[in-house]
């Protein structure tokens, strides 16, 4: 994070939440100034170390730093989540459609769709059956998330105990509520000289064969089979390489979470996604650089769009179209060699 970004964080908290703002404790001695309650915070999410470290290198009590992450993650996910954690409008889709097809060769892509795992060390006794699975020690966390080639978070649901799989927290997720609202850009794209509806993500084999998913081969044969499968895996580490780079930046997300409700863990993650889009947008290295927000729209439920959503036909042509796309391309990179023949 640079310094201007952090000082401009450090102003936007100030004036949006009185907590930060310096005043006079009970013996009339002025409290902590709001970069040390900022820099206390964002220390905390960056290492994941006790509150109680800051004794020395603040002179900040345990309690003060703890309620300083509770009132930061509280005053960054309403000061910034309407910003850096919205839905794609019709200019972003317009973007991550050129994008995408630039850099991995597909038309129509989104971004890939992925579940991860936090592992809640505080979690109560009466709980923990509900959110440990036999492939995890310790009950966990799930985030469902997109990531698209600049490793920027679209969609982020962070909530479903540790013992669901992907397909449980998808029906649980409002991924596709804007779908089903009626209130989603129409955004359509052409493929092989067959147009579609909207854009799809790249998933892997667990999720449901719907329109709006793209998954690989797990035994391909043709040529071109073999061509999509690898482009598609290349693309897919998107969302992969985001929940790394998310991990290794922000260590409460690597470590042990110590918070004992979820809705605070959940504050927590939404402020490092938050965070992260943050700095990648201050890098420059964002594909929709602005914000431009599409006319409201009157939601209007239509069980329609969920049946379009799950049809499996276009789920079928779909993949058709983009697998005879990437053959009708000059890929050297893609080339199957002998030995995989």
């Amino acid at each position: 994070m640079s310094k201007s970004l952090f000082l401009k964080i450090v102003s936007d908290v100030e004036a949006y939440d009185e907590w930060f703002q310096e005043g006079l404790d009970g013996r009339m001695k002025k409290s902590f100034t709001p970069l040390q309650k900022v820099t206390s915070a964002i220390k905390q999410l960056a290492t994941g170390n006790p509150p109680d470290e800051g004794d020395e290198y603040l002179n900040m009590s345990e309690r003060t730093s703890r309620e300083c992450l509770e009132y930061f993650c509280d005053t960054v996910c309403k000061r910034y989540g309407g910003e850096f954690l919205h839905k794609p409008t019709s200019h972003d889709v317009a973007l991550l459609y050129q994008a995408h097809e630039e850099r991995h060769h597909l038309p129509g892509m989104l971004g890939s769709l992925d579940c991860t795992h936090f592992v809640w060390r505080m979690c109560p006794t009466e709980l923990r059956g509900q959110y440990m699975r036999g492939d995890h020690q310790y009950p966990t966390v799930m985030l469902e998330a997109v990531a698209s080639q600049d490793l920027w978070i679209w969609h982020a649901f962070c909530g479903p105990a540790g013992s669901q799989n992907d397909i449980n927290v998808l029906q649980q997720s409002p991924l596709f509520l804007a779908q089903r609202n009626r209130t989603a850009p129409n955004c359509p794209f052409q493929v092989n000289n067959h147009l579609y509806k909207r854009g799809y993500y790249l998933t892997d084999r667990i999720y449901p064969t719907w329109s709006v998913f793209v998954k690989s081969f797990p035994y391909p044969h043709d040529p071109n089979e073999k061509k999509f499968k690898r482009q598609h895996e290349a693309a897919r580490k998107d969302v992969e390489r985001a929940f790394g780079v998310l991990k290794s930046k922000w260590g409460i997300l690597n470590r042990p979470m110590r918070s004992k409700t979820v809705r605070k863990i959940r504050s927590i993650v939404y402020t490092c996604l938050i965070l992260h889009n943050m700095i990648i947008k201050d890098d420059g290295r964002v594909i929709a650089l602005v914000h431009i927000q599409d006319p409201p729209v009157e939601p209007v439920f239509d069980d329609t769009a969920y049946t379009e959503l799950i049809d499996e036909d276009t789920h079928w042509r779909l993949k058709h179209d983009l697998v005879e796309h990437l053959g009708s391309l000059d890929l050297p990179h893609l080339e199957v060699d002998s030995d995989d023949e």
